[in-house]
């Protein structure tokens, strides 16, 4: 997914210069995306209601990765999903441009509990999605995953980026 997020806050001046950033780069998103960042690949697991539900991930923890994630990729298989570090807890907003799969967006704070679910987003759509509250990660699996498998606010996400 091009680059979609932009950490987000209460001061203008912090935000301004990330929206311009946010709309220099989206401009610039297909060449990134045809250079390709190459993201390494890890295990994680949702704990939801007494279950865990194991998912293999790509690591986007680069700005580029970031910027990328999915973008330009009419496919993924289920079970899997891309999992976005942004090192720091924060206001996290991402949107789908240049995106071709709806997915299901799932908000995590540092301690690894998923703070809000944004379910079956729109492909190619602009429009923001925000965390509702500070964010360390987000995950984003197949839209309908979300449903399938049950998972809620407040369900835990096991992995290393959750356990520093």
């Amino acid at each position: 997914m091009g680059f979609r997020h932009i950490y987000s806050t209460m001061l203008p001046i912090r935000t301004a210069p990330m929206v311009l950033l946010l709309v220099v780069l989206a401009g610039t998103g297909s060449a990134w995306a045809q250079e390709g960042a190459v993201f390494r690949t890890d295990e994680l697991s949702i704990l939801s209601a007494g279950e865990r539900h194991h998912f293999r991930v790509e690591v986007a923890e680069t700005p580029a990765q970031r910027a990328q994630g999915l973008m330009w990729r009419k496919q993924m298989a289920p079970g899997h999903g891309t999992l976005f570090d942004f090192k720091a807890p924060g206001p996290v907003v991402m949107w789908m441009k240049n995106t071709y799969i709806a997915l299901d967006m799932l908000f995590i704070g540092a301690d690894g509990r998923i703070i809000n679910i944004a379910r079956n987003t729109k492909p190619h759509s602009t429009d923001f999605i925000a965390s509702a509250g500070p964010a360390l990660g987000v995950l984003e699996v197949i839209a309908g995953t979300v449903k399938k498998l049950g998972i809620r606010a407040g369900d835990r996400i096991d992995h290393p980026i959750f356990r520093k």
